[in-house]
């Protein structure tokens, strides 16, 4: 059974790129392109995973849907992974804060990409 993964990502372009990157594993994969509309999708489709951009317009950004997810017992142990322009130490705590269990500056590689997910899959799901 492929992993379910979440993009909550506003930039259509970059969830087009993690698709692409990510088209030969073995992934179930859905888009968000907000804030509040990725978290509505986390607590009902309960992905494995969050591509999780952290600035989005609108009224959430991804800190706070992040928060959000850890703050409810069906999601709390989803990996989330941060995505973002921003990459200062103060924005890495921030991240880290919310309770991302990774924290991936863009622009990223795609193989990176791919082999990062690989390693929090296999971690998650332990020896």
């Amino acid at each position: 059974m492929p992993a379910k993964l979440l993009i909550v990502e506003d930039q259509a372009d970059i969830r087009r790129l993690i698709r692409w990157a990510l088209e030969d594993d073995e992934y179930e994969i859905q888009e968000a392109a907000n804030g509040t509309a990725g978290l509505e999708k986390i607590l009902s489709w309960q992905p494995d995973m969050v591509l999780l951009d952290t600035m989005m317009p609108g009224g959430m950004d991804g800190l706070e849907v992040c928060r959000q997810v850890r703050a409810a017992p069906g999601t709390a142990k989803t990996v989330i992974v941060m995505l973002t322009a921003k990459a200062g130490s103060a924005d890495h705590e921030a991240a880290r804060t919310a309770g991302a269990d990774y924290f991936l500056p863009k622009p990223f590689s795609p193989a990176k990409l791919s082999e990062l997910l690989g390693a929090l899959l296999k971690h998650k799901a332990g020896p």
